[in-house]
């Protein structure tokens, strides 16, 4: 028996008329008046003409994907160095309704005392709280909450949240800002005693006045990048006692 198909019954394997593009999306974290906030764009064309989302764009032919994702973020701020590191690719087939448009999504994360950040209140831009988020453009809601629960994972066993931090801060400002990150509160004494004996943080001579309270040591960060906890031989050190 004959079993050569004719080319015209087989299915067409020509994706020529398929248009794919690949963009950037960036969850830019702060922490801001005792809260973890993103940066958000109001959008000025369609599609969500009006609406909100995370700085985005298309990748350029020339860019690579970090160099366009700095490159959105620039568009919005100042920032020259950042701590930017890519979360995951968000590619459902309609979840932009313009074309398949596949995301990579980064977060970065930045202290409020850069001298560079320039967004809130330009060109449409405003810092939202990560717990009370408006509906935002395209699946935008989805890949903060991926980028909330990677952060929240990764200050457990690394120092990223030190990226948050301005460059002196005391031990209560630290501690503040990891349960401000995490969302929960954590035991002082445990807190305390893990973070020194990791051997990352670095006195300073200066102290803190805040109102009738005694004066508090300010720290700085010994170590110039992100370290993995890990290499101290601790995992997981600042879960709730």
């Amino acid at each position: 028996m004959d079993t050569t198909q004719n080319s015209s019954q087989l299915p067409s394997t020509d994706t020529s008329t398929t248009r794919h593009a690949v963009a950037v999306d960036v969850v830019l974290f702060v922490i801001d008046q005792g809260t973890l906030k993103v940066l958000l764009i109001r959008r000025n064309q369609a599609p969500y003409a009006g609406e909100w989302a995370i700085p985005g764009g298309m990748v350029k032919p020339q860019e690579s994907l970090d160099t366009a994702a700095l490159r959105v973020l620039q568009e919005e701020t100042h920032i020259g160095h950042i701590y930017l590191e890519q979360l995951y690719s968000f590619g459902e087939p309609n979840r932009d309704p313009r074309d398949r448009v596949i995301s990579v999504a980064y977060y970065a994360l930045v202290s409020l005392e850069q001298p560079e950040l320039r967004a809130q209140n330009q060109n449409g831009a405003v810092w939202s709280s990560v717990n009370t988020l408006p509906n935002l453009a395209f699946d935008h809601n989805r890949i903060v909450h991926y980028a909330l629960e990677r952060l929240r994972n990764k200050i457990n066993y690394t120092t990223l949240g030190f990226q948050l931090l301005p460059k002196v801060f005391t031990l209560t400002e630290l501690q503040g800002s990891y349960e401000i990150i995490l969302g929960r509160p954590l035991d002082k004494r445990n807190f305390r005693r893990k973070m020194l004996q990791l051997g990352i943080l670095k006195s300073t001579r200066q102290f803190k006045t805040s109102g009738r309270q005694r004066p508090a040591r300010l720290y700085t960060f010994a170590q110039p990048t992100v370290i993995r906890l890990q290499e101290k031989g601790i995992i997981v050190p600042f879960a709730a006692s």
